[in-house]
């Protein structure tokens, strides 16, 4: 068993390098890979997946990198630290120490949880796979347990990212009376598993409700970010740094996140894409635009929100001194 995990090691160990020549002969020389058909089903961001796990994850593409987001700064310096180690992990290893690799992003939804695993994968060039909970949560006893071994079975000979969105779905409170038995023993499951993950391999969670969780899986994490909803000056910085200026939508971006304040950033990117194609079927006037969907906005997030602009009207926003 050691020997099978040594070889996997230095399997995606050579991968990870490009050396797939030498990949190849350690794998069939250790019989753990069957030779690869030319015609392979492939998924979305071209890896070609094994079958015993093609069902049970999804490859995404990941195409924004860290210096696409906007963080809380502290977030962001963590996350930096993280791809850092894990781009310097011969350095490390050398010093008998492993790089960080067992990331908990917690917050609500559309606070950029799933763009940030993203972008970690982006950044350190591997693949991004996401668990796909429909396949591997089963009723019968037993099996959702060893699906998950499939997955971290492969995980292990693969460097990659692997996220596990809405984890409090498997990790949840093993004291909690309401749970099966069946629930209980996949987290048992789910915790050894992830102990025995190789560091290469950088596994992120989410969670939209942390509470839930088990205890003892909240210590595997080594880092535990919260993603909050964006204050007003954060809206701000992010309108800046995605070209929502006053050159583009004739508002000015610190009247523009005073409206859009109370929404998280997946509503706010929804909001501008909406006034981008107003824009161009209806030809108006981008300030006139955006203050008709500021009304629509402001339905839904109450009376506070949508109350910077009216009627292409901008008003005067005694806070925007503050939000540099």
């Amino acid at each position: 068993m050691k020997l099978e995990r040594t070889v996997a090691a230095l399997v995606a160990e050579a991968r990870g390098k490009q050396h797939h020549t030498l990949a190849d002969r350690l794998a069939k020389a250790l019989g753990a890979v069957a030779p690869r058909p030319r015609q392979a089903p492939r998924a979305v961001g071209g890896s070609v997946l094994p079958d015993k796990v093609r069902d049970l994850l999804i490859e995404r593409p990941a195409r924004r990198s860290l210096e696409d987001l906007t963080l809380p700064p502290e977030v962001e310096g963590q996350v930096r630290d993280l791809i850092e180690e894990q781009s310097r992990a011969d350095l490390l290893r050398a010093n008998s120490l492993d790089p960080r690799h067992r990331v908990m992003l917690a917050g609500p939804p559309g606070n950029g949880k799933t763009t940030l695993a993203e972008a970690i994968a982006f950044d350190l060039g591997v693949p991004f796979f996401t668990i796909r909970y429909d396949a591997v949560i089963d009723s019968y006893l037993g099996e959702t347990a060893a699906r998950l071994r499939r997955v971290f079975d492969f995980a292990r000979a693969t460097p990659c990212v692997l996220f596990l969105d809405e984890f409090d779905a498997l990790g949840k409170e093993r004291g909690d009376v309401h749970e099966t038995g069946e629930i209980k023993r996949v987290v048992s499951s789910l915790l050894l598993q992830m102990d025995d993950l190789p560091s290469y391999t950088v596994i992120v969670c989410a969670s939209n409700h942390p509470e839930l969780l088990d205890r003892a899986v909240w210590r595997r994490f080594q880092l535990r970010l919260e993603l909050p909803m964006p204050s007003r000056a954060d809206l701000r910085r992010w309108l800046e740094h995605v070209g929502a200026d006053r050159r583009a939508l004739g508002v000015d971006p610190a009247a523009l996140a005073r409206g859009l304040e109370g929404g998280s950033y997946a509503e706010a990117e929804e909001f501008l894409l909406d006034v981008k194609r107003k824009i161009v079927l209806s030809n108006g006037l981008p300030n006139v635009v955006v203050a008709q969907q500021l009304k629509v906005w402001k339905k839904r997030f109450g009376p506070k929100a949508g109350v910077a602009i009216e009627n292409g009207r901008q008003e005067p926003d005694p806070t925007a001194h503050s939000d540099t």
